[in-house]
């Protein structure tokens, strides 16, 4: 019955017939059969998880139109079924499921991507903890070979696009017509549309999650950070290709710790529970 239950509906939406349905593990009764009885359960689970998925992803359904999406997500989960006991983990495998699906995104394939960047990690910002922060003496000791530990909500996302500017003009569709954002028009997509990358640290602050634009030195400076380098090492990173004069990289070095500090981004290494 469990297997039947999460068994892909047909494209009529109803639940497929089959030689092993689970029906034999059900009774009819005065007014349903047990196909139909059995058939209840399987449609309530596939309208809860596609309806869960949509909420997720407002930006995706937006940028591919509704059609288009509900063919996107019904193929995604039934080659990425719900492997965990939150829905909250849905779309965990959608960018990668994307880049090897592109015929099924369409035309506007490279925003549609950054956009599901985006918004999962929207969600994992939302849930990520957070540590206690480095203090003014904290920060005061360490030293070009220290390292330092980013809070685990903030994420950071390299965009094709300006696609944060889209997630406002979607989010005030969505208030306009009962929760669920209109298709976007292509002239809305185009201008929105950057040569360079684009990139971006989602962070939450007080139970609300927030977009920040990055210059490439601080996105650079801070993924070298996440993954562990030193100080020393992650500001030779960031600053190698840099445009920036000798003087202009010692100021601007500064302003970026400074802010990072400020923002609440450095944080003291958790403690393991007893």
């Amino acid at each position: 019955m469990y297997e039947r239950n999460l068994q892909p509906l047909s494209t009529r939406g109803n639940m497929k017939r089959g030689t092993r349905d689970g029906v034999a593990l059900v009774l009819p009764n005065s007014r349903l059969t047990a196909f139909e009885r059995l058939e209840i359960y399987n449609r309530s689970y596939w309208s809860r998880l596609l309806d869960a998925f949509s909420e997720d992803f407002p930006g995706v359904r937006a940028l591919l139109g509704a059609r288009r999406f509900d063919l996107l997500r019904r193929s995604y989960l039934h080659d990425c079924p719900s492997q965990s006991f939150t829905m909250r983990d849905l779309g965990r495998n959608l960018v990668e499921w994307m880049v090897a699906h592109p015929a099924l995104v369409g035309p506007n394939y490279a925003i549609a991507l950054s956009m599901a960047k985006l918004e999962w990690a929207e969600i994992e910002s939302f849930d990520g903890a957070e540590h206690e922060r480095l203090t003014p003496e904290d920060i005061a000791s360490i030293n070009p070979n220290s390292s330092l530990q980013l809070q685990p909500h903030l994420r950071l996302v390299e965009a094709a696009h300006f696609v944060d500017s889209l997630v406002l003009e979607i989010r005030e569709s969505a208030k306009r017509h009962a929760g669920v954002p209109r298709a976007l028009t292509q002239k809305s997509i185009e201008r929105v549309k950057s040569a360079d990358p684009v990139y971006l640290a989602i962070h939450r602050f007080e139970l609300v999650v927030h977009y920040k634009r990055l210059d490439a030195e601080m996105f650079r400076l801070l993924s070298s950070l996440a993954n562990g380098a030193t100080i020393a090492d992650s500001i030779g990173l960031a600053y190698s290709a840099s445009t920036l004069t000798a003087e202009q990289c010692r100021q601007h070095i500064q302003n970026t710790f400074t802010l990072f500090a400020a923002l609440g981004w450095f944080c003291k290494p958790s403690q393991p529970a007893n």
